[in-house]
């Protein structure tokens, strides 16, 4: 367990956000830490919508139940977070 900073780019918020989590979360954790930071303040709430993550760039969502440390990701790599 260790404390890693990533970049939370989520859809429709115009900032992005440094986010805390710890390497042993899961993706479903880590979306709901960045979530923190950008729904209900720049981006609406969707209730009953997970919320889903993928590295920058990419089309395919990480797993919900992946772990961080097996994403691949290194310190500060921006996410990119999204309503499903």
């Amino acid at each position: 367990m260790a404390l890693f900073p990533i970049s939370s780019k989520f859809e429709g918020d115009f900032v992005l956000k440094l986010v805390p989590v710890d390497t042993e979360n899961t993706m479903a954790e880590v979306a709901a830490a960045a979530a923190e930071h950008s729904v209900g303040v720049h981006v609406p709430d969707q209730p009953g919508r997970p919320i889903r993550a993928r590295a920058e760039g990419s089309t395919e969502a990480y797993p919900l139940d992946m772990k961080l440390s097996e994403t691949g990701l290194g310190p500060t790599d921006t996410v990119e977070f999204y309503f499903e």
